[in-house]
């Protein structure tokens, strides 16, 4: 299935493709691990090679594939470094006088938003954004500290990346952590 096929789906559905996954945990099996792990290594890597590799079906892959994307557990993309490209970035910790959820909730509909997550510990809610340049980072800030809720905020701006990675499998192990040989 294609990536927009899937997108489709998840709307469909009554998500919205703009948030991305945000979904509570499916249950996977043995075959969609290993499915995942193998696009984790290569996410171009054809469905007839992958296919080979597990010893089943390319259809089986395929299908596999289709309702994990639509399930909102997969998704394959071009993953860039927004630093490299000229933009600039930051993490931002926001506490919350309300319901962290509906703070996050509207942060999340905002496109320079790229992860939003309720927290527990110092901050209700942590965001991480990409900005054109300083003046669109202080200005989306400022809308932060603007939202009914907020009552504070404390921003990390990011001088340089040093790691960014997306391998961190599938727990397939029985653990959380990252896959053997990585990271």
């Amino acid at each position: 299935m294609r990536r927009r096929d899937a997108q489709q789906l998840r709307l469909a559905a009554g998500g919205d493709a703009r948030r991305g996954p945000v979904t509570p945990a499916h249950r996977v099996d043995d075959l969609d691990r290993r499915i995942i792990e193998a696009l984790q290594a290569n996410g171009r890597d054809s469905f007839r090679r992958i296919a080979s590799r597990l010893g089943v079906s390319e259809a089986t892959v395929r299908a596999r594939y289709a309702r994990l994307t639509s399930d909102g557990v997969l998704q394959v993309v071009g993953v860039t470094n927004p630093l490299g490209l000229g933009f600039e970035q930051a993490l931002v910790g926001i506490k919350t006088s309300t319901a962290p959820e509906l703070v996050a909730d509207e942060i999340s509909r905002w496109p320079e938003a790229d992860y939003v997550v309720v927290t527990a510990g110092q901050f209700d809610v942590v965001v991480e954004v990409v900005a054109s340049d300083r003046r669109h980072l202080l200005d989306l800030t400022n809308r932060m500290r603007g939202l009914d809720g907020v009552l504070s905020t404390e921003t990390f701006f990011y001088l340089e990346m040093w790691k960014q990675l997306y391998d961190w499998g599938t727990g397939s192990d029985g653990g959380a952590g990252r896959r053997r040989g990585a990271g």
